[in-house]
């Protein structure tokens, strides 16, 4: 686990840091030679410099670069700049490191190293055009590209910005930030390091989930067990319209392979003959339907089924029938275990509206992406993508419920515990993982050792896992939903081994 702040916790921080007696070009020195340390800068080197801390951690850079022996370079953006930059850049004249205004077109093609330090989380909006030419112009140059704090352009707290620096190498200074993962950020960011150079956070936003955070979910199993320690996880889901059959068995073998004791899938009851060839390990829980193989409630079949199950996916593929909507009150009402509701049955939520859950037995987490959010908080999607850990902390709080946001970085929050996921690949982005990942949660919750925005974070992690394996195999273009859920098995085994790796 590592802490995340954003982009507003780090400038505040900063200014404390300053206040209580760190001088600034202090800071700025050690952030350099953070960059020093991580860069990996060799052969003729560029350093593009804007006009605030970034440009100024730039400047300082080029001393230290200097002071090893290499041929700089500093190309300045502009000619205002921050006071501790200042006091550097007049020590690069000194040592006559060239300073050269960047002019539009300029070739850097003649580099054998780039530092970007044009932006860093100062980025708000499309940068400006002498900011976009250069931008463009490192991107096309060849050189090995090195961002400080985070690809100029790029938005520290989304990770959105269309015009970026696509690094080899990103060295994150004092902190992560929210835009290290979410967003365009993995596409763009290359290597990432993280250096502390002694700037103390006044508050954590986030924690990453690593590795052995989601390891330590998965509890050992003991000889003295049975399936039923391991819990029922309940799927209810499908509709002939919709494909459900082929979903929920994919559902149904990624929660037996995450460690449910029994996977039930339950279904209209014209699909479970469907279902039945490819979910053998399962149990199949038969629901009443109409003509049209849509999902038709029956309270005394709810009844049962909650009964019998210790979590419940619900929702994905069953369609917006008119019974949707009063099976899900129901389960609202009587289930005590943990309700993960999906796809339809977000649409179906959006309009009981947020009073379904304030009298709920269930611990509820949602699982939307940015349009079924977008419906659920009454904002546009766009600005949920701008700022997504406040957003989803505001879907929280507004349906008092713990929200799991899809996206390329999950964002997992009940308000107050924060996660964020970075794991996954371009070829999950098909249809029917996110069902899969409905699979994976029912086990999980049923099972795992941690809070539940902490389980549902181990829970996208290990799917993001499962996607990466698959990913190698097929490659992206050709991947399907199945091919993630075939793969749930050796991720849990890998995050088992961690885990006892890390208990011994």
């Amino acid at each position: 686990m590592r802490e995340i702040v954003s982009v507003k916790t780090m400038r505040d921080s900063d200014a404390a840091c300053i206040a209580a007696g760190t001088p600034g070009r202090v800071l700025m020195g050690r952030a350099a030679a953070a960059v020093l340390k991580h860069g990996g800068f060799r052969g003729r080197t560029a350093i593009l410099c804007g006009s605030g801390g970034n440009g100024g951690d730039g400047y300082a850079l080029a001393l230290l670069l200097e002071a090893r022996g290499l041929d700089v370079t500093v190309f300045t953006l502009s000619e205002r700049v921050s006071e501790d930059g200042a006091y550097y850049r007049a020590q690069c004249r000194e040592r006559q490191i060239p300073l050269v205004p960047y002019e539009p077109g300029t070739d850097l093609s003649g580099f054998d190293s780039l530092a970007d330090c044009l932006l860093g989380t100062g980025s708000a909006g499309a940068p400006r055009e002498t900011y976009a030419d250069a931008i463009r112009q490192m991107n096309a140059s060849g050189a090995f590209l090195v961002s400080v704090d985070i690809p100029s352009g790029l938005s520290g707290d989304s990770g959105l910005g269309e015009c970026a620096v696509k690094a080899d190498r990103t060295i994150a200074v004092g902190s992560l930030k929210p835009g290290h993962f979410l967003g365009r950020a993995r596409d763009v960011r290359g290597e990432l390091f993280c250096e502390d150079i002694g700037i103390p956070p006044l508050q954590t936003d986030a924690c990453l989930m690593e590795e052995t955070d989601a390891a330590a979910c998965i509890p050992r199993r003991a000889h003295w067990s049975h399936k039923g320690k391991y819990g029922y996880a309940g799927l209810a889901g499908g509709s002939l319209p919709y494909s459900g059959a082929p979903r929920l068995a994919a559902m149904a073998c990624a929660a037996m392979r995450s460690g449910a004791g029994v996977a039930v899938a339950a279904a209209p009851r014209s699909l479970c003959p469907l279902i039945a060839p490819h979910v053998l390990e399962s149990t199949l829980f038969p629901l009443s339907e109409n003509a049209a193989g849509e999902l038709a409630f029956a309270e005394e079949e709810w009844a049962a089924l909650l009964q019998r199950v210790k979590t419940l996916s619900f929702g994905m593929g069953i369609g917006r029938g008119e019974a949707v909507k009063p099976a899900l009150a129901y389960a609202l009402e009587h289930f005590d275990g943990r309700l993960v509701i999906d796809a339809d049955g977000l649409f179906a939520l959006s309009e009981l509206g947020p009073a379904a859950l304030n009298a709920s037995r269930a611990q509820v987490l949602l699982t939307p992406h940015l349009g079924e959010a977008s419906r659920l908080l009454g904002v546009p999607a766009a600005e949920i993508e701008r700022e997504p850990l406040r957003r989803a902390k505001e879907l929280a709080e507004k349906w008092r419920c713990t929200v799991l946001l899809k996206g390329s970085g999950t964002v997992v929050t009940d308000g107050t515990e924060t996660w964020i996921t970075d794991r996954g690949c371009p070829g999950m982005a098909t249809a029917g993982s996110g069902d899969v990942l409905s699979g994976v949660l029912a086990a999980l919750l049923g099972y795992g050792e941690g809070s539940l925005p902490k389980l549902a974070a181990a829970g996208a992690y290990l799917c993001g896992m499962a996607g990466e394996r698959a990913e190698l195999e097929t490659g992206p273009t050709a991947m399907t939903a199945g091919d993630t859920a075939r793969q749930i098995g050796q991720a849990v085994r890998r995050l088992e081994l961690v885990r006892d790796r890390a208990t011994v």
